[in-house]
Protein backbone atom coordinates (compact mmCIF):
# COMPACT_ATOMS: atom_id res chain seq x y z
CA UNK A 1 0.00 0.00 0.00
CA UNK A 2 1.50 3.32 -1.06
CA UNK A 3 0.65 6.73 0.30
CA UNK A 4 1.97 10.19 1.10
CA UNK A 5 5.43 10.32 2.66
CA UNK A 6 5.12 13.49 4.73
CA UNK A 7 2.46 15.52 6.54
CA UNK A 8 0.36 18.15 4.77
CA UNK A 9 -0.74 21.53 6.17
CA UNK A 10 -4.25 22.44 4.97
CA UNK A 11 -5.90 25.84 5.54
CA UNK A 12 -9.66 26.42 5.49
CA UNK A 13 -10.72 29.95 4.50
CA UNK A 14 -14.28 30.74 5.62
CA UNK A 15 -15.45 34.12 4.40
CA UNK A 16 -18.39 36.32 3.52
CA UNK A 17 -18.55 36.78 -0.26
CA UNK A 18 -19.33 40.14 -1.87
CA UNK A 19 -22.15 39.51 -4.34
CA UNK A 20 -20.99 39.34 -7.98
CA UNK A 21 -17.89 41.44 -7.28
CA UNK A 22 -14.70 39.51 -8.19
CA UNK A 23 -12.40 42.51 -7.74
CA UNK A 24 -13.61 43.18 -4.19
CA UNK A 25 -13.42 39.52 -3.17
CA UNK A 26 -9.89 39.10 -4.51
CA UNK A 27 -8.79 42.29 -2.74
CA UNK A 28 -10.29 41.11 0.56
CA UNK A 29 -8.68 37.70 0.24
CA UNK A 30 -5.31 39.11 -0.72
CA UNK A 31 -5.17 40.86 2.64
CA UNK A 32 -6.55 37.93 4.63
CA UNK A 33 -4.25 35.31 3.14
CA UNK A 34 -1.03 37.08 4.12
CA UNK A 35 -1.21 35.37 7.54
CA UNK A 36 -0.58 32.06 5.80
CA UNK A 37 2.75 33.06 4.31
CA UNK A 38 5.13 30.14 4.92
CA UNK A 39 2.63 28.42 7.24
CA UNK A 40 0.62 26.17 4.94
CA UNK A 41 0.75 23.88 1.91
CA UNK A 42 -2.87 23.98 0.67
CA UNK A 43 -5.34 26.89 0.85
CA UNK A 44 -9.03 26.11 0.28
CA UNK A 45 -11.51 28.85 -0.66
CA UNK A 46 -15.32 28.50 -0.87
CA UNK A 47 -17.36 27.71 -3.96
CA UNK A 48 -17.71 30.67 -6.37
CA UNK A 49 -15.56 32.75 -4.05
CA UNK A 50 -15.46 35.69 -6.49
CA UNK A 51 -19.23 36.09 -7.02
CA UNK A 52 -21.34 34.00 -4.69
CA UNK A 53 -23.78 31.39 -6.00
CA UNK A 54 -25.35 33.42 -8.81
CA UNK A 55 -27.12 32.19 -11.94
CA UNK A 56 -26.13 34.76 -14.56
CA UNK A 57 -23.09 35.86 -16.54
CA UNK A 58 -22.04 38.73 -14.23
CA UNK A 59 -18.52 38.19 -12.96
CA UNK A 60 -17.84 35.12 -15.10
CA UNK A 61 -14.15 34.31 -15.43
CA UNK A 62 -12.44 33.18 -18.63
CA UNK A 63 -9.13 31.67 -19.69
CA UNK A 64 -6.30 33.99 -18.61
CA UNK A 65 -8.86 36.31 -16.97
CA UNK A 66 -8.11 38.59 -13.99
CA UNK A 67 -9.24 36.22 -11.22
CA UNK A 68 -7.17 33.40 -12.67
CA UNK A 69 -4.12 35.65 -12.92
CA UNK A 70 -4.71 36.73 -9.32
CA UNK A 71 -4.79 33.09 -8.18
CA UNK A 72 -1.48 32.44 -9.92
CA UNK A 73 0.15 35.43 -8.25
CA UNK A 74 -1.15 34.45 -4.81
CA UNK A 75 -0.16 30.80 -5.17
CA UNK A 76 3.39 31.76 -6.08
CA UNK A 77 3.60 34.42 -3.39
CA UNK A 78 2.35 32.11 -0.65
CA UNK A 79 4.11 28.99 -1.99
CA UNK A 80 0.89 27.03 -1.62
CA UNK A 81 -1.63 25.16 -3.73
CA UNK A 82 -4.83 27.28 -3.84
CA UNK A 83 -8.20 25.62 -4.50
CA UNK A 84 -11.60 27.26 -5.02
CA UNK A 85 -14.35 27.41 -7.63
CA UNK A 86 -15.33 30.21 -10.01
CA UNK A 87 -18.13 31.02 -12.37
CA UNK A 88 -16.32 30.23 -15.63
CA UNK A 89 -17.18 30.85 -19.29
CA UNK A 90 -15.66 28.77 -22.05
CA UNK A 91 -16.88 28.38 -25.65
CA UNK A 92 -20.26 29.97 -24.87
CA UNK A 93 -20.87 27.58 -21.98
CA UNK A 94 -20.78 28.37 -18.27
CA UNK A 95 -19.26 26.04 -15.70
CA UNK A 96 -19.00 25.99 -11.93
CA UNK A 97 -15.28 25.29 -12.25
CA UNK A 98 -12.98 24.38 -9.39
CA UNK A 99 -9.43 25.51 -10.03
CA UNK A 100 -6.31 24.11 -8.39
CA UNK A 101 -3.48 26.58 -8.88
CA UNK A 102 0.08 25.46 -8.11
CA UNK A 103 2.98 27.70 -7.04
CA UNK A 104 4.71 26.66 -10.26
CA UNK A 105 1.91 28.25 -12.29
CA UNK A 106 0.39 24.91 -13.29
CA UNK A 107 -3.42 24.77 -13.22
CA UNK A 108 -5.77 21.82 -13.00
CA UNK A 109 -9.55 22.07 -12.94
CA UNK A 110 -12.68 20.12 -12.12
CA UNK A 111 -16.13 21.09 -13.42
CA UNK A 112 -18.95 20.47 -10.93
CA UNK A 113 -20.72 17.24 -11.82
CA UNK A 114 -23.95 17.57 -9.83
CA UNK A 115 -25.77 20.83 -10.51
CA UNK A 116 -28.19 21.99 -7.82
CA UNK A 117 -31.53 21.93 -9.63
CA UNK A 118 -33.42 23.30 -6.61
CA UNK A 119 -31.41 26.50 -7.16
CA UNK A 120 -31.81 26.34 -10.98
CA UNK A 121 -28.07 25.77 -11.40
CA UNK A 122 -28.70 23.18 -14.11
CA UNK A 123 -30.47 25.78 -16.27
CA UNK A 124 -27.43 28.08 -16.50
CA UNK A 125 -24.34 25.89 -16.02
CA UNK A 126 -23.09 22.85 -17.90
CA UNK A 127 -22.21 19.79 -15.85
CA UNK A 128 -18.76 18.26 -15.81
CA UNK A 129 -18.26 14.56 -16.49
CA UNK A 130 -14.68 13.90 -15.37
CA UNK A 131 -13.35 12.94 -11.97
CA UNK A 132 -10.02 14.57 -11.18
CA UNK A 133 -7.14 13.63 -8.92
CA UNK A 134 -4.55 16.28 -8.08
CA UNK A 135 -1.13 15.25 -6.79
CA UNK A 136 0.71 17.71 -4.58
CA UNK A 137 3.60 17.00 -2.20
CA UNK A 138 2.92 13.24 -2.65
CA UNK A 139 -0.70 13.67 -1.53
CA UNK A 140 -3.50 12.65 -3.87
CA UNK A 141 -6.38 15.12 -3.65
CA UNK A 142 -9.90 14.67 -5.06
CA UNK A 143 -11.77 17.96 -5.60
CA UNK A 144 -15.57 18.23 -5.47
CA UNK A 145 -18.09 21.08 -5.38
CA UNK A 146 -20.99 21.52 -2.94
CA UNK A 147 -23.96 19.39 -4.11
CA UNK A 148 -21.49 16.64 -5.12
CA UNK A 149 -21.33 15.88 -1.39
CA UNK A 150 -24.79 14.25 -1.52
CA UNK A 151 -23.69 11.61 -4.07
CA UNK A 152 -21.43 8.99 -2.45
CA UNK A 153 -20.82 6.97 -5.61
CA UNK A 154 -19.18 9.97 -7.32
CA UNK A 155 -16.97 10.43 -4.25
CA UNK A 156 -16.07 6.74 -3.86
CA UNK A 157 -12.38 6.27 -3.17
CA UNK A 158 -11.77 3.33 -5.49
CA UNK A 159 -8.47 1.58 -4.69
CA UNK A 160 -7.36 4.57 -2.63
CA UNK A 161 -7.34 6.93 -5.60
CA UNK A 162 -7.08 9.82 -3.13
CA UNK A 163 -5.89 10.67 0.38
CA UNK A 164 -7.85 13.91 0.82
CA UNK A 165 -11.27 14.87 -0.54
CA UNK A 166 -12.10 18.57 -0.76
CA UNK A 167 -15.64 19.97 -0.98
CA UNK A 168 -15.91 23.71 -1.66
CA UNK A 169 -19.42 25.03 -1.05
CA UNK A 170 -22.10 27.67 -0.79
CA UNK A 171 -24.25 25.42 1.43
CA UNK A 172 -27.23 27.25 2.98
CA UNK A 173 -27.71 27.34 6.75
CA UNK A 174 -31.18 25.77 6.46
CA UNK A 175 -29.45 22.52 5.43
CA UNK A 176 -26.43 22.67 7.73
CA UNK A 177 -27.36 19.37 9.41
CA UNK A 178 -26.83 17.21 6.29
CA UNK A 179 -23.66 19.18 5.48
CA UNK A 180 -22.12 18.26 8.83
CA UNK A 181 -23.27 14.64 8.69
CA UNK A 182 -22.28 13.99 5.07
CA UNK A 183 -18.75 15.36 5.49
CA UNK A 184 -18.21 12.82 8.27
CA UNK A 185 -19.76 10.04 6.20
CA UNK A 186 -17.54 10.72 3.19
CA UNK A 187 -14.43 10.56 5.40
CA UNK A 188 -15.47 7.34 7.14
CA UNK A 189 -16.60 5.41 4.07
CA UNK A 190 -13.60 6.43 1.96
CA UNK A 191 -10.87 6.07 4.60
CA UNK A 192 -9.57 9.51 3.68
CA UNK A 193 -9.21 12.98 5.13
CA UNK A 194 -12.03 15.36 4.15
CA UNK A 195 -12.06 19.16 4.04
CA UNK A 196 -15.32 21.06 3.54
CA UNK A 197 -15.12 24.82 3.08
CA UNK A 198 -18.34 26.82 3.14
CA UNK A 199 -19.11 30.56 3.13
CA UNK A 200 -20.95 32.70 5.68
CA UNK A 201 -23.32 35.69 5.43
CA UNK A 202 -26.23 36.45 3.12
CA UNK A 203 -26.06 36.42 -0.68
CA UNK A 204 -27.84 38.53 -3.31
CA UNK A 205 -30.81 36.15 -3.26
CA UNK A 206 -31.27 36.60 0.51
CA UNK A 207 -29.97 33.09 1.20
CA UNK A 208 -28.17 32.79 4.55
CA UNK A 209 -25.03 30.70 5.14
CA UNK A 210 -23.55 29.84 8.52
CA UNK A 211 -20.24 28.27 7.54
CA UNK A 212 -19.54 25.07 9.48
CA UNK A 213 -16.37 24.54 7.44
CA UNK A 214 -14.56 21.47 8.75
CA UNK A 215 -11.51 19.26 8.48
CA UNK A 216 -12.04 15.59 9.28
CA UNK A 217 -9.74 12.64 9.88
CA UNK A 218 -10.09 9.37 7.99
CA UNK A 219 -12.10 8.13 11.00
CA UNK A 220 -14.58 10.99 10.62
CA UNK A 221 -13.26 12.84 13.67
CA UNK A 222 -13.35 16.64 13.57
CA UNK A 223 -9.89 18.17 13.51
CA UNK A 224 -11.26 21.66 12.78
CA UNK A 225 -14.80 23.02 12.89
CA UNK A 226 -15.41 26.68 12.09
CA UNK A 227 -18.67 28.15 13.32
CA UNK A 228 -20.56 31.10 11.81
CA UNK A 229 -17.89 33.79 11.46
CA UNK A 230 -15.05 34.64 9.14
CA UNK A 231 -11.99 32.62 10.05
CA UNK A 232 -8.90 30.92 8.70
CA UNK A 233 -7.57 27.80 10.41
CA UNK A 234 -4.88 25.32 9.46
CA UNK A 235 -4.74 21.62 10.26
CA UNK A 236 -1.95 19.10 9.78
CA UNK A 237 -2.77 15.85 8.00
CA UNK A 238 -0.65 12.95 9.24
CA UNK A 239 0.62 10.65 6.49
CA UNK A 240 1.51 8.01 9.08
CA UNK A 241 -1.91 8.05 10.78
CA UNK A 242 -3.63 7.62 7.41
CA UNK A 243 -1.35 4.76 6.34
CA UNK A 244 -1.61 2.93 9.68
CA UNK A 245 -5.39 3.16 9.89
CA UNK A 246 -5.83 1.87 6.35
CA UNK A 247 -3.51 -1.04 7.18
CA UNK A 248 -5.36 -1.88 10.43
CA UNK A 249 -8.84 -1.46 8.94
CA UNK A 250 -8.67 -2.47 5.24
CA UNK A 251 -12.36 -2.07 4.45
CA UNK A 252 -11.40 -1.31 0.85
CA UNK A 253 -10.72 -5.04 0.33
CA UNK A 254 -14.46 -5.71 0.75
CA UNK A 255 -15.67 -2.79 -1.37
CA UNK A 256 -18.15 -3.38 -4.18
CA UNK A 257 -16.85 -3.00 -7.70
CA UNK A 258 -18.84 -0.76 -10.02
CA UNK A 259 -18.63 1.52 -13.03
CA UNK A 260 -20.15 5.00 -13.27
CA UNK A 261 -22.46 5.55 -16.21
CA UNK A 262 -21.85 8.55 -18.44
CA UNK A 263 -25.61 9.09 -18.91
CA UNK A 264 -25.77 11.79 -16.19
Amino acid sequence: MSGPKSNLRVSLVQMEIQWENPMANCAILEEKLQVLQGKTDVIILPEMFTTGFSMNEVGAEYVNGPSLKWLKVMSTRLSALIIGSLKFKEKNQYFNRLLAVFPSGEIKFYDKRHLFRMGQEHQFYSAGDQQVIITYLDWKIAPFVCYDLRFPVWSRNVKYAYDLAIYVANWPAVRNHPWNILLKARAIENLAYVAGVNRIGKDGNEVYYQGDSALLSCKGEEMIHLNDREDIQTGVLSANDLYEFRKQFPADLDADEFQISDSH
